[in-house]
């Protein structure tokens, strides 16, 4: 009779533990929901996130402003970036204007940490490359510089620039 008792005791433990034991699935749901909210909220504006919000280009292209380009991409990018398609760090700069515009290349140069978390292209970009984008403390004036620079590099590299352009 003892035997019998603690049986069904087992028993009766073993299927209150199984039927209590499904909580977790609610856990996922809900980390799942709030993933999916997360990737909402992300920015699928193709300026990007900070304060350059239009950029006036130039044509033909800026001489003065290539050259003051190429000395912060040489100083500032060229340990990561290479102006090929070619990745090391960071992504290679060839077409760079063809895919993205100029805002939001300057809101990333100017607005790193904030574009890494809000906006969803730049994220997409962390993923592939693992590695955060430092920020250098670039101003306005010489993002804009830079990108005189990347289009100058892609008429040079994929033979069009402005592709993106808004």
């Amino acid at each position: 009779m003892k035997n019998l008792k603690s049986v069904i005791f087992i028993l009766l433990s073993v299927t209150f533990l199984v039927a209590c034991g499904g909580g977790d699935s609610n856990s996922e749901s809900n980390e799942t929901d709030a993933t999916q909210e997360k990737a909402k909220e992300l920015s699928a504006d193709p300026k990007g996130v900070g304060e350059v919000k239009n950029v006036e280009l130039t044509d033909p292209l800026n001489m003065e402003m290539i050259a003051q380009g190429k000395g912060i991409y040489e100083m500032k990018c060229s340990a990561c970036h290479k102006l090929s398609d070619q990745r090391v760090v960071g992504p290679g700069w060839a077409g760079v204007t063809n895919r993205r515009s100029p805002e939001w290349i300057m809101n990333m140069i100017m607005n790193v940490d904030v574009m890494l978390e809000e906006d969803a292209e730049a994220r997409k970009l962390l993923e592939e490359c693992l590695t955060r984008m430092p920020n250098q403390g670039v101003s306005k004036e010489s993002a804009r510089e830079l990108v005189e620079f990347m289009r100058k590099n892609d008429m040079e590299t994929v033979g069009k620039k402005d592709g993106a352009v808004i």
